[in-house]
């Protein structure tokens, strides 16, 4: 699993640098046409809207899997052995549920929904069924990570644990 993880992870790094260069670009277009030649952009506004999008829901399950977010660890910390395992585990399920639930089962709907209304945005013309695909493909991210995360903890092998948000 590990192999696979790291092969996922490098393929999502080097799509959210992708995104984040776009962004960028379009951003500076927007600005360029804004105020250099005072006629501004039809499509930079909506286009950096979406991959905001995009960027957020996929790099919060690239954050998911280093273990970047925020959360608070008061509780957890303090605990060790079996007590420590047990809470790694109902946090990756529930993560995982999470995930399944509104991630997955809720952006299949939407996508779908939006597939059939046909509903395209207005500057861009595409279909905002691939905007919102973002939302089942980060879903599937995090809940692999969630799995992988679980199966880390019933095998000992706990490998990114709370210890790194001590050394920071």
């Amino acid at each position: 699993m590990t192999t696979l993880t790291k092969n996922i992870t490098g393929v999502l790094e080097k799509f959210l640098i992708v995104l984040m260069a776009t962004m960028v670009v379009d951003v500076t277009w927007q600005i360029v046409t804004r105020f250099i030649l005072s006629k501004p952009s039809s499509f930079t506004e909506e286009l950096a809207g979406f991959l905001l999008m995009w960027i957020g829901l996929l790099g919060g399950s690239y954050a998911y899997h280093k273990r970047a977010h925020l959360g608070i660890d008061i509780l957890t910390s303090r605990l060790n052995g079996k007590y420590r395992m047990f809470s790694e585990l109902l946090i990756a399920s529930l993560v995982f549920t999470f995930a399944f639930f509104v991630l997955l089962v809720g952006g299949i709907r939407l996508v779908g929904i939006t597939f059939t209304l046909r509903q395209i945005s207005p500057s861009l013309k595409i279909s905002m069924g691939y905007v919102y695909l973002s939302l089942p493909l980060s879903g599937c991210l995090m809940m692999y990570y969630a799995a992988a995360f679980f199966v880390d903890s019933l095998t000992g092998k706990s490998s990114v644990s709370l210890q790194n948000h001590k050394d920071s």
